[in-house]
Order: structure tokens, then C-alpha cells, then sequence
């Protein structure tokens, strides 16, 4: 059996629910908390999103974001989705759904019905992934049919993707360059419209932290941008205005020494057909031939060569245990046969791949543990804790 898994049955402190209690709060009356974050009622909402800011991150470099931290409790922790990745992560702020039920369960996942794998930011540009791949409706949609005006603010490159109209339709795409122009843009729109809902996205983070590592100057000097910006951002809001920051996954750093090659114990790798996922997250699909008894063979094979430092389990397993949360028969075989979720500070690779880019990046992402799966919910302005 697997390793006991960390991840918590409280469904009401997770990444999915932040959305929701923004909007539930543009409608509540005073007094009265709204959405299962009870928030306190709001005549506008910014969210904003910081990829790659986990709470053990920001508690790490609490010094270089005195705004942010000043805002940060004990009880200001959300869990995010398993696994802990932008695509699934993003996919379930934006919808309230989990993974299981969207369908975005992964970074590289199968597509069925093609038998390869897409990877779930760029499939659609890349023609794998149809548009009917995420299988939900947004909560901007579900936001504008009840007459609220939500926008999105992120940079240009993002306007128009496929992962974009996917998980992000129903609001007005807002594009800026900075992560300042991005503040200011939310402030004009907060200013300008009563019941705005604004999504503020701020991916430079989790781009350092890939290239450089979270712990690198360059991360902290764009943590300090933020903190700024976030500052800025509060001391102009108009009065009843609620500010939210939180963030999509947490980051560990992984240095070249602690790769681990799969294809260096070819035993491994019998009976695989893809090898999905990520790199703290492998997701392992298996020949559709096989028997049941070789198809567990896999699993226990990968559990007594790795389960000292990474957990192990089926698809039944993860599904059991919830990590995906409700599962639709339509999502099921996009699932992995077999997952390995790492617990060590280690990143999987396979020498075999054509692309190897994946092996200079420091920052990873996309296991169960608390650093990667716990992110911060940062309050201000009529979001503030009294």
C-alpha cells in the first residue's frame, strides 16, 4: 500500500473556492459572510493569482513583502489541486470544479481517443487537445449571466490561447506588460465599474523560480515587486472594494544532483506506454493490453524502488483517496495508470525524451507535499479580518 498521503479532507479551505465566496460576497449584505470562505460583502472584487507563491515560500521571504505578510496568518492557507500544477490548478480557480470534473487532471496527460500525450497549457495551439477538453462552465460566465462585468489582466501573450478561452471565458481579457501595469489596470477597472470582478494573474514568480530557483535573488526581487504593487494597489482602492492574493502552487527547489533518471532501471518502465506528468509528478499510462495482475505488478514494482521517497498509486488509489475530487466517467482514462508523487526533495527525468529543456529548471512543482500544495489566501480592503 502507499505511503499515508497529507493531504486534508476539508474540502471548504481549498484554491476552488476562492472565486465563488468573491462573487457570492458582490451580492451579500452587510454582515453577512459569504461563499464558503465567508467572505465579508464587497461592492467590487480583485483576485489576484501569483503563480508559483506557495505559503511556505512567502513565509520564507516574509522580510522582502511586508505588505503581503502583514496579512498572513496561520489561517490564511488554502490547499490547492492535486496535482499541484498551473493547468489543474487555474482550471479549478476558474471554475470550482476539481480536476476530476473539468478534466484538466495533469500537466502532459493522454488524450484517450488519440492515444499520445498534451500537454494541458498549449495542446490546443499544438491541435491535440479539442475545445470541449475542459468540460465546465466558467465562473466568469456564471458571474456575467448575473450581471456582474468580470475582466481578466495578464500579459498579451496570454490574450488569446487555447488554455485561456478554456478555462478563462466570460471575461474581458485586459493585457499589460508589468506586474505593475497589471495593478494599475485593476485599479482603473475597480474604479470605474461597481460590481467588477477582476482577475489579476502574475506569472514572473514561477518563471524565476523554474529558470533561477525560489531562493535566488531574482525571485525575491520580483517578490518585492509584487509586494509593492499589491501595497499600491490597497492604499488607492475605493472604500468597499475587497482585494484577494493567492496562488496556484508552492515551489521546491531541485538541484541537477538530485535527478532521478526512470530509464536508467529499465525494469521500470516495462509495461509503459506513456509517461505523462511532471517532473515532482510523474503520471504513468500502461499498454492497454495488459492484466490485471501485470498492470498491479507495475505499481508494486515502482513502490519497492521508489516508495522510500515518492508516493505510489493507481489511478483507483488516487481516486479512492480524492485527490482528483468527484471523478466523471469521461475524465477516468485521462488519469494516469499509475502515479509517483515525489516526497524527497528530488525531480524525475527520462534521458529518452527528445526535449531535455525540463532538466535546467531549479523551482518544480506538482507534488502532494506542503511546500508545493499549500498556497496563501491574503486579504485586504473589505476582505480584511476584523
Amino acid at each position: 500500500m502507499p505511503a499515508m498521503l497529507p493531504a486534508p479532507a476539508d474540502s471548504a479551505r481549498r484554491l476552488a473556492a476562492v472565486l465563488p465566496s468573491a462573487i457570492a460576497s458582490l451580492g451579500a449584505r452587510q454582515g453577512e459572510p459569504a461563499g464558503p470562505l465567508g467572505l465579508q460583502p464587497a461592492r467590487s472584487a480583485v483576485v489576484v493569482l501569483v503563480d508559483g507563491l506557495g505559503a511556505a515560500n512567502l513565509a520564507g521571504r516574509r522580510g522582502h513583502a511586508r505588505t503581503l505578510s502583514a496579512a498572513f496568518g496561520r489561517r490564511d492557507v488554502l490547499r490547492t489541486t492535486f496535482p499541484s500544477t498551473t493547468a489543474a490548478a487555474i482550471a479549478s480557480f476558474a471554475t470550482g470544479a476539481d480536476p476530476g470534473e473539468h478534466g484538466l487532471v495533469g500537466y502532459r496527460t493522454l488524450v484517450p481517443e488519440r492515444d499520445r500525450l498534451a500537454n494541458q497549457l498549449n495542446g490546443w495551439e499544438a491541435g491535440v487537445l479539442p475545445t470541449d477538453w475542459q468540460r465546465r462552465a466558467t465562473l466568469f460566465e456564471q458571474a456575467r449571466e448575473a450581471g456582474y462585468e468580470p475582466s481578466t489582466v495578464g500579459a498579451a501573450r496570454y490574450a488569446d490561447s487555447g488554455y485561456t478561452r478554456a478555462v478563462l471565458r466570460g471575461a474581458d481579457y485586459h493585457a499589460a506588460a508589468s506586474i505593475e501595469d497589471r495593478f494599475a489596470v485593476a485599479r482603473e477597472l475597480v474604479d470605474s465599474v461597481d460590481g467588477a470582478l477582476v482577475y489579476l494573474y502574475v506569472p514572473e514568480l514561477d518563471q524565476l523560480a523554474h529558470a533561477h530557483g525560489w531562493e535566488s535573488e531574482r525571485w525575491i526581487a520580483a517578490l518585492e515587486r509584487l509586494d509593492g504593487a499589491v501595497g499600491a494597489l490597497t492604499a488607492r482602492m475605493p472604500r468597499g472594494a475587497g482585494l484577494l492574493v493567492t496562488a496556484d502552487h508552492g515551489v521546491v527547489d531541485v538541484p541537477a544532483r538530485r535527478h532521478v533518471f526512470i530509464d536508467r532501471a529499465p525494469e521500470l518502465l516495462e509495461g509503459v506506454r506513456h509517461v505523462g506528468g511532471e517532473p515532482r509528478c510523474l503520471a504513468l499510462y500502461l499498454e492497454p493490453g495488459l492484466e490485471a495482475s501485470d498492470r498491479a505488478a507495475v505499481a508494486e514494482r515502482w513502490r519497492a524502488a521508489e516508495g522510500e521517497r515518492a508516493w505510489v498509486l493507481t489511478r483507483d488509489e488516487a481516486i479512492q483517496a480524492g485527490l482528483f475530487g468527484t471523478v466523471d466517467d469521461e475524465v477516468r482514462p485521462r488519469i494516469a495508470d499509475v502515479l509517483v508523487a515525489a516526497r524527497a526533495g528530488i525531480a524525475y527525468y527520462d534521458a529518452r525524451e527528445s526535449d531535455r529543456s525540463a532538466e535546467t529548471m531549479v523551482g518544480q512543482h506538482g507534488s502532494l507535499t506542503d511546500e508545493e500544495s499549500r498556497v496563501p489566501l491574503l486579504r485586504f480592503g473589505a476582505y480584511q479580518r476584523n
